[in-house]
């Protein structure tokens, strides 16, 4: 029972942080500035969701679950690896690009 409850408030903490970064990627004026949510509140909620499937899958305890939750957090180590760096990527080359950072008194955006 305690268990079923970590495991739903991880979930449900998860899909928060998405819909925040999603809120974020429409709400933010410029491309910069739409990746950063997109890159930090993507991370995290993949973090919480994925915790809370290896808890769920750990019990009961076997050698079958205890290695499919290893590779649970493999792929948390993975994404928290190449989510920040796959936001640099495509900072660097919106900036070799040319765009253009937002400015407060641009009327088009």
């Amino acid at each position: 029972m305690v268990i079923a409850l970590i495991v739903i408030v991880c979930v449900v903490a998860g899909l928060v942080f998405f819909a925040g970064g999603t809120l974020g990627l429409l709400r933010f004026p410029d491309f910069y500035s739409r990746l950063h949510p997109a890159g930090k509140l993507d991370t995290m909620g993949a973090l919480l969701v994925i915790l809370g499937l290896a808890i769920h899958q750990l019990f009961p305890v076997t050698l079958g679950s205890a290695l499919t939750g290893l590779k649970l957090i493999l792929i948390v180590v993975f994404v928290f690896l190449a989510s920040p760096t796959a936001t640099h990527a495509i900072v660097d080359a919106g900036f070799r690009a040319g765009l253009e950072p937002w400015k407060k008194g641009d009327p088009w955006r």
